[in-house]
């Protein structure tokens, strides 16, 4: 009896303990350790939800920052489950503790950024959820430990870049999602080894041309999604995937299609291409194990064009989803229901051979300018070559991509734009702009590509900039600048890539890109620059990519690219570059990887010049200069591209230690002899070293040949044996 009512004690003092370990907002389930707190406008996580919580549910909250240590005391989740929680900022260490971790959602929050450290701890995760975020930025390495990732949804963010890199680490992602971004730029090694990825989805982003080398990147990829962004042509080859499947190109403005366009691709099975501007199609090389092609929504016209085409399809047993759309008689009908044989042309009545005409709608009804052609379902707008001489009004207000380029404004006034607040790329080439008002892209708040190249401008008021925040690629290439004052792009704050190709600047003065901040890319090339500030990029330290070839530099701007830790492309060719002295590249040692020092008429490198370069180097281009020699190269372990072309070598014994490293590379330099005279023409690869101080492997061969002259007739026939 006694023994009882002590049990009784003991329990009931443990049951209110236990009931006091689930917080008074949530809802626990501890059978099935599971804890839900949703909806209950909590800023920050609960303290005291049970230890051994497996699923942790905090949808729907007001929690801004999650803070360092936020989850230690539950080691034990495996689900976690954060949307609609305003979150802004995951601190450094917010994550750690979560070992155990394979699903974390983190979808519909306002995070713009994602840091080296944001995921660490997370060794078992499977599923990564980031979408309808405002992601602008995701550093290369944030999904470094993230070993067994499988699935990373990216959709509906911001971001207009993948830089090369960007998911390293990623070894087991089978899917990874960027649907609904503004990407525009992929760079070449932005999907590179990721051995496991079968499929990627970048439809609806701003891909302007196909990333061929990126995509190639991706050896086993078997599904790849890319409809809805404004590509207009896909060019021979332009698919290089062994393994792909699957190829979504439908709802873009593809005009044209090479033949040879998927011959790289062999393993096609289904290609779908509906819903574009196709008229003409030929037969498609390269595809033995096609068995399904999409050309619904195109205006392809099936007479005797189309012929081979069908004929093609026939005999490959390819199902070829098609409505013709003229001549008349075959207007509507499914390609399927035709034979080969009834494609022909002839005299048919005009009409056959157009689209059935369109009854223009009075102006006062129309949401679309007349001398404009809208594209609803793809929110663009095309105006080109129109000899419009102002702006149009009455736009869709839903449009996205508004090309207005090759009329004649001449000047661009304020509020020419005002009511498209939703226009996310301008286009506003060879316009003959001299001139652009202050408010002139006023409520234009999204922004974010801005097209002027080819006009006539030779200044701009940073004002013209202030209403639209957003730009991330601006393009004032060829125009007629010839300098750019401080505070010209102050704000831009969001400026990722500037183009001021082919203008007249012959400066860059102190601090000239005051205010874009996180600028990546410059663009200088083909101006008269002949002199940069040592302070010139002194706020730019996200600089990746500089170039300055093609100007009237006469030396290496070693005080200009100091304050760069991340540039790893500087193009310096077409200079006046005489001579490079010791350590002028050592300030951007650690992050350079392309070097372009050729057609600058370049007679002597330092013993010192390359200090600091060597293993992070992969291409360096020295081709067309006047060098006999070059300095040590073995620390460039790492090259992949090296063009030493059209260079006076002269291959005498100082040239010895350039010729052994030569030999040790499986690359094509390019290296040729010009003296002495017995030597020249001949690559410095082969060429005759073999009296020379320190060239063990000539004198090897030659004490080879020297011992099997002595060795008698019988040891010989030995030997052969």
């Amino acid at each position: 009896m006694m023994w009882f009512v002590l049990t009784l004690i003991i329990m009931s003092a443990v049951k209110p303990l236990l009931c006091d370990r689930c917080p008074r907002v949530c809802i626990c389930d501890n059978i099935r350790t599971f804890v839900a707190c949703t909806n209950k406008n909590l800023t920050e996580v609960p303290t005291s939800i049970p230890q051994y919580t497996q699923k942790l549910d905090l949808r729907g909250n007001d929690l801004k920052v999650i803070p360092n240590g936020a989850f230690l005391s539950v080691p034990y989740l495996t689900h976690l489950s954060l949307q609609k929680c305003n979150i802004e900022r995951i601190e450094e260490g917010a994550l750690r503790g979560l070992g155990r971790l394979v699903y974390l959602n983190l979808g519909s929050n306002k995070i713009s950024f994602i840091y080296q450290e944001s995921f660490d701890g997370l060794s078992s995760l499977q599923q990564l959820v980031l979408e309808k975020n405002r992601l602008e930025e995701i550093k290369p390495g944030a999904f470094g430990q993230l070993g067994f990732l499988n699935f990373l949804h990216l959709g509906d963010n911001f971001l207009v870049y993948l830089p090369d890199m960007l998911f390293q680490g990623l070894q087991q992602v089978k899917w990874i999602r960027l649907s609904n971004n503004m990407i525009n730029v992929v760079s070449n090694e932005a999907f590179a080894a990721l051995p496991n990825l079968k499929r990627l989805s970048l439809d609806h982003n701003e891909l302007q041309y196909l990333p061929t080398d990126a995509l190639s990147r991706m050896s086993g990829l078997t599904r790849l999604e890319l409809g809805w962004n404004p590509m207009t042509f896909i060019s021979e080859e332009a698919v290089q995937m062994a393994s792909l499947k699957q190829l979504f190109l439908n709802n873009m403005a593809i005009q044209d299609l090479s033949f040879k366009a998927f011959e790289r691709s062999p393993q096609l099975s289904l290609i779908d291409l509906s819903n574009n501007q196709i008229r003409t199609i030929q037969v498609l090389a390269g595809l033995e194990h096609l068995n399904r092609l999409n050309l619904t929504g195109n205006a392809i016209r099936c007479d005797c064009e189309l012929r081979s085409f069908k004929q093609w399809a026939d005999f490959s047993k390819v199902k070829v989803d098609l409505f013709c759309s003229g001549p008349g008689h075959f207007r509507g009908d499914h390609l399927d229901s035709l034979r080969a044989i009834d494609l022909k042309c002839g005299n048919f009545p005009e009409e056959d051979y157009n689209l059935p005409p369109i009854t223009p709608k009075p102006e006062e009804e129309s949401s679309c300018p007349r001398s404009c052609d809208c594209k609803p379902d793809d929110k663009h707008v095309l105006c080109e070559n129109k000899f419009l001489q102002q702006i149009p009004k009455r736009f869709p207000v839903d449009t996205t991509l508004l090309d207005l380029r090759k009329n004649v404004f001449n000047a661009i006034h304020k509020g020419a734009f005002s009511e498209m607040k939703n226009v996310a790329s301008l286009h506003l080439q060879s316009c003959q702009i001299n001139e652009i008002q202050p408010g002139a892209f006023a409520g234009m708040k999204n922004l974010v590509y801005l097209y002027l190249s080819h006009n006539h401008l030779s200044s701009i008021d940073p004002e013209v900039f202030r209403d639209a925040p957003m730009i991330g690629y601006l393009y004032l290439d060829h125009n007629r600048f010839t300098r750019l004052s401080k505070g010209t792009f102050k704000f831009l704050p969001n400026l990722f890539s500037l183009h001021m190709q082919y203008n007249s600047i012959s400066s860059l003065s102190d601090n000239f890109m005051s205010g874009a901040d996180k600028l990546h890319w410059v663009y200088m090339t083909g101006n008269n620059i002949n002199y940069i500030a040592s302070s010139a990029f002194k706020n730019n330290k996200d600089l990746e990519k500089l170039h300055l070839d093609e100007n009237l530099l006469m030396e290496v701007p070693t005080q200009a690219i100091k304050g760069l830790p991340l540039l790893n492309e500087l193009r310096l060719s077409k200079n006046l570059i005489r001579s490079i002295g010791n350590g002028a590249f050592l300030p951007v040692a650690r992050s350079l990887q392309h070097l372009y020092l050729n057609d600058l008429g370049l007679e002597q490198i330092s013993s010192g010049g390359f200090s600091g370069l060597g293993q992070g180097i992969k291409s360096l281009h020295l081709d067309n200069n006047k060098l006999q020699n070059i300095p040590n190269m073995k620390p460039f372990t790492g090259l992949e591209v090296i063009n030493l072309a059209n260079n006076p070598f002269h291959c005498d014994c100082r040239l010895l230690p350039l010729h052994k490293w030569i030999n040790s590379l499986n690359l094509k330099v390019g290296a040729t002899c010009a003296a002495p005279s017995s030597a020249k023409g001949q690559k410095v690869r082969n060429a005759p070293f073999s009296t020379c101080p320190g060239n063990d492997a000539g004198k090897t061969n030659s004490n080879k040949k020297k011992r099997s002259q002595h060795i008698p007739t019988a040891n010989r026939k030995t030997k052969r044996g």
